[in-house]
């Protein structure tokens, strides 16, 4: 029984099985890998070719969108860019002839479509302190 299991899983057509099976093994573990890196990017690795437009609004300063792979992206006031994916184009198109841009992207577009930040926000700079704002200076030190 030992010689004939031992033929058997050594035959030429065995062996070539075996073959085709890792091979498929290796391509489909390859294949998700590649699927999984693709559909969800590391906020970190993205690098963004979607040319934006600028817009008049009071928290939305740049929207692009990609038509083939229906992604928007949107660069706010205060420096942070995300990015959405699966966005019909008419989305987008009633996005940018929106009166109030804030108002739609907060109604249809944030907590409607899956997304990740291409760009955190950049810290604002304070204003430097006058005299008058410093400790020691008025009313509050004269009590």
């Amino acid at each position: 029984m030992k010689r004939y299991l031992y033929s058997r899983r050594n035959s030429p057509r065995s062996v070539k099985m075996d073959t085709v099976l890792r091979t498929l093994l290796v391509f489909l573990i390859s294949t998700a890998g590649v699927a999984i890196a693709w559909a969800e990017p590391s906020p970190n690795h993205i690098t963004s070719r979607i040319p934006r437009q600028s817009v008049q609004s009071s928290a939305i300063a740049k929207v692009g969108y990609s038509r083939r792979r229906h992604i928007l992206e949107i660069e706010f006031v205060n420096g942070a860019v995300y990015r959405y994916f699966d966005i019909p184009l008419s989305v987008h198109r009633d996005l940018m002839s929106a009166e109030s841009k804030a108002r739609f992207y907060d109604s249809n577009i944030r907590k409607h479509y899956r997304s990740v930040l291409v760009r955190q926000r950049q810290k604002q700079e304070l204003p430097e302190k006058s005299p008058a704002s410093a400790p020691g200076y008025g009313a509050a030190a004269h009590d």
